[in-house]
């Protein structure tokens, strides 16, 4: 068996960072980040176009037919990117909420739980988390009326709190019985390429600066910082692409977990090689950090990961047994 990305999901990859780079690149980013988020319509609209959003609707429903894979290579790209707006939610409504799937609508998620809500204001539909529904129309006007605005540690990422909200009318998830494991893969995909970035930062970074008359890439400590980020890296590539081909809730556990370690240890890393500079808000090294901290915590957090894998272990038995056991 071949677990070898193919020549056609290589190209989807590619092309999807060609994208990228031509309608969201640094200077833009960073625009974005002086505004302070939300979601750009034209770029939305970009990205409906070339089925970032459409990418696993059959062709019949005007989609481009692909599936888990293909679409977590696509949000592994826009991770590396600091792509903003509600991507995942976005593209689990596909086909549900009209719109969506070419870009023209905006759709974010309430998870519940107590925790908050990204870019609430101006988006067209929530998804409500647990099959509860989606809002809209009057429904998600009166949802919004009873959001507050609470600091977002990524200034990229707009959040709002809801208290005491529930669903309005019922409608199916996207990919029903889904929306929060498959929501979880995909943002799994998005760190997976955030720590990648930031690999590739600090390696740059260690060659290009010199200290003593030499390359600090060229001192042990900092080989080994780069070492351990790869390291952290590929184990979570590896986790996530199984995780993509089987869909298995055990296996999307493992991959959330994983990748979440390996966007914020490798953000902190990087932040680390890059010494002073990387403190700067001129630099990009704290936006990949404020965004893999966002991230650890939406869908499925490491403790809810972790819980679900120790389940999958099986109940505990005792060690010794006998009456030696006790003593």
């Amino acid at each position: 068996m071949d677990f070898q990305l193919s020549d056609d999901q290589r190209a989807l990859r590619s092309g999807m960072r060609d994208l990228l780079g031509a309608v969201f690149d640094r200077d833009r980013m960073r625009a974005a980040v002086e505004r302070r988020g939300g979601v750009d319509r034209g770029l939305w609209r970009e990205l409906g176009g070339a089925g970032f959003f459409a990418l696993r609707l059959p062709e019949e429903a005007g989609g481009v037919g692909l599936g888990l894979p293909e679409a977590v290579l696509l949000f592994e790209e826009a991770g590396r990117a600091l792509l903003p707006g509600p991507l995942v939610a976005t593209h689990l409504a596909a086909g549900v909420v009209k719109g969506a799937a070419e870009g023209e609508a905006v759709v974010t998620v309430a998870e519940g739980g107590g925790r908050p809500v990204a870019d609430l204001v101006g988006a067209d539909a929530v998804l409500v988390a647990g099959g509860a529904g989606v809002l809209a129309g009057e429904g998600l006007e009166a949802f919004v009326a009873g959001a507050a605005p609470v600091r977002s540690m990524d200034p990229l990422t707009p959040l709002h709190r809801v208290e005491g909200r529930s669903a309005g009318t019922a409608a199916p998830e996207a990919y029903p019985g889904a929306l929060r494991r498959e929501g979880a893969l995909l943002t799994a995909a998005e760190q997976l390429g955030s720590a990648a970035r930031t690999t590739e930062m600090a390696v740059q970074h260690a060659g290009a600066r010199e200290q003593f008359g030499a390359p600090i890439g060229s001192f042990q400590a900092v080989k080994h910082l780069c070492a351990d980020m790869l390291a952290r890296t590929e184990p979570a590539r590896g986790a996530l692409y199984a995780a993509a081909v089987t869909g298995d809730p055990v296996e999307i556990a493992a991959a959330k977990l994983l990748a979440d370690e390996a966007a914020v240890r490798n953000a902190r890393d990087c932040l680390q090689i890059h010494g002073g500079m990387g403190f700067t808000w001129e630099a990009d090294v704290h936006l990949h950090l404020k965004r893999a901290w966002l991230r650890a915590a939406r869908w499925l957090t490491a403790a809810e990961a972790e819980e679900i894998l120790a389940a999958d272990l099986g109940p505990v038995r005792p060690l010794y047994g006998g009456s030696a056991a006790h003593g």
